[in-house]
C-alpha cells in the first residue's frame, strides 16, 4: 500500500515514536514517503530513504518556560519563508507518488492532503488525548484557560479522521468515536533495556537548555546526576561536582536511563512513557504553559508512579522526591505492557479494512 507519512518536528518524540510504526510499514512491505519537520526530519532521514522537509511549529525556551513573543515571531517569519516550499514539495509528491491512505503523527500537511485528495487518514499522536477523552477537573487544576485553549487547538488540527489511536501510560475515559487508547510506542532500545535495567546511584536530568533553580537543587541535594540538554553544542562531558554534564547520545542516554533510581524532567510524553515501563521514578517539573505537560505530570502523580511539581524554586521539593522513591518504585512494579503488539495489530487492521473497504 501507498502511504503518506507525515511527522511534527516540534519535540524528539514525535519523530522517535513514528520511527517504531514506520519500521513496522516497512518490514510489512509497505511503500512510504515520510513528510516531516525540523528536528524529526533529520532523525529520520538517518533511518528512511523517501524523507521530505517541511516547514513546521518550533518553540523558543527559556528557563523552563516558553517564551511566547520569541516563539510567535519566529514561526511567523518561518511560515512566510517556508510556505512555498511546503506547497512545492507537496505537488512535486502527488506527481510521483500518489499515495493511498495518511498517516499523521499531529502533523497538518499530510492531513490536508489527505482531505484535499479524500483519502484514508490515520491519526497517531498522544496530543488527541486532550480532546478525545475526559480530563477530571482535579487533573487539570487551576490551568482551566489555558486547558480549554489547547484542546481547541488540538480539536482543530486533525479533526475527522477515520481513526484515532492514542498512545498514554492511563487510561482516561474515551468520549469520542473512533479512538482507541495504546500503551506508548517503545522504541527498539528502551525494549532492550528493560532486560538489563538496574538501580544506580545517579540521577537522570533531562532539560532543554538551562535551568539554574534545578541546577541549584541538585547541588544542595549533594546526588550524583547525569544531565542531559543543559549544555546545547557540548562534545564531551563536564563534570562540576557531582553533577555530570553530558553530550546527547542516544545509546548513553538509554544506558543512563535504565541504570538510574530515577529522573527528573519536564512532562513531555515520550521520555514519561520510557520512565514508567522501565521502573523509574520520576519527578516532572513541566514547561510553564504547557498543558499537555502538566497533564502529563499530573496523571504520573495520581498513579503513584512519581511525583509532579510546578517549580524547583523550593529545595524540599526534590527532598520529598527522593524520600519517596521506594514507594514510587512500588506502584511502578505493578506496571506492564505489551512491547508495542497491541497497537501495531490494530494498525495493520485498519490498512487492511482501508485497503479492501470501499469509501
Amino acid at each position: 500500500m501507498k502511504i503518506l507519512y507525515g511527522v511534527t518536528g516540534e519535540g524528539m518524540g514525535h519523530a522517535m515514536r513514528s520511527r517504531v510504526v514506520l519500521e513496522h510499514l516497512v518490514g510489512a512491505g509497505h511503500d512510504l514517503q515520510i513528510m516531516a519537520s525540523g528536528r524529526a526530519c533529520d532523525f529520520l532521514s538517518k533511518r528512511f530513504a523517501e524523507v521530505n522537509r517541511i516547514h513546521g511549529f518550533h518553540m523558543i525556551l527559556e528557563e523552563n518556560r516558553v517564551r511566547i513573543g520569541k516563539t510567535a515571531w519566529s514561526n511567523i517569519l518561518a511560515g512566510v519563508l517556508g510556505l512555498p516550499q511546503n506547497i512545492k514539495a507537496y505537488f512535486d509528491l502527488i506527481s510521483d507518488f500518489e499515495p493511498e491512505l495518511v498517516i499523521s503523527d499531529f502533523e497538518s500537511w499530510s492531513y490536508l492532503y489527505a482531505k484535499h485528495r479524500r483519502l484514508p487518514i490515520l491519526s497517531i499522536d498522544n496530543m488527541q488525548l486532550l480532546h478525545r477523552c475526559v480530563i477530571p477537573d482535579d487533573i487539570i487544576g487551576d490551568q482551566q484557560v489555558s486547558f480549554q485553549l489547547t484542546k481547541a487547538f488540538v480539536k482543530s488540527k486533525l479533526p475527522g479522521c477515520d481513526g484515532y489511536f492514542i498512545t498514554s501510560f492511563f487510561r482516561p475515559e474515551v468520549r469520542k468515536p473512533d479512538t482507541m487508547l495504546f500503551p506508548p510506542i517503545l522504541r527498539p532500545e528502551i525494549l532492550e533495556a528493560k532486560r538489563a535495567a538496574t538501580t544506580g546511584e545517579h540521577l537522570l536530568v533531562y532539560q532543554s537548555g538551562r535551568y539554574e533553580a534545578l541546577e541549584d537543587a541538585l547541588r544542595d541535594a549533594g546526588v550524583p546526576a547525569r544531565i542531559y540538554g543543559m549544555r546545547p553544542g557540548a562534545t564531551e562531558d563536564e563534570r562540576d561536582g557531582e553533577l555530570w554534564y553530558r553530550p546527547f547520545s542516544e545509546a548513553g542516554f538509554v544506558t543512563d536511563l535504565a541504570t538510574c533510581r530515577g529522573v527528573i524532567a519536564g512532562g513531555g510524553f515520550t521520555l514519561m512513557g520510557e520512565a514508567v515501563y522501565l521502573g523509574k521514578p520520576m519527578l516532572s517539573v513541566p514547561l510553564a504553559g504547557q498543558i499537555e505537560q502538566y497533564v502529563n505530570a499530573r496523571y504520573l502523580e495520581r498513579e503513584g508512579f512519581g511525583k509532579f511539581a510546578p517549580s524547583l524554586d523550593d529545595p524540599a521539593v526534590l527532598a520529598d522526591f527522593l524520600a519517596h522513591l521506594p514507594r514510587y518504585e512500588h506502584q511502578l512494579a505493578g506496571y506492564h505492557q505489551d512491547r508495542n503488539r497491541e497497537l501495531l495489530r490494530s494498525l495493520d487492521r485498519f490498512l487492511h479494512h482501508a485497503a479492501h473497504e470501499p469509501r
